[in-house]
């Protein structure tokens, strides 16, 4: 995450917030980045096969 990516959700926040509310967006927004770079890199599960795998496991 960049500091410039910090100061944008500081920024979408109210005036007054609980810093908890920052943390929990700061997170997100890197687990959304970081997600998004694996599947430039195609790191990624076709839905079919996360179907066959459900299937095996719950059956």
């Amino acid at each position: 995450m960049t500091r410039q990516t910090a100061i944008l959700a500081i920024n979408e926040l109210p005036k007054k917030f609980e810093l908890d509310d920052l943390l929990e967006r700061l997170i997100f927004m890197d687990k959304v980045q970081k997600g998004i770079e694996q599947a430039d890199r195609g790191e990624v599960i076709s839905h079919a096969k996360v179907i066959r795998s459900l299937k095996k496991k719950w059956a």
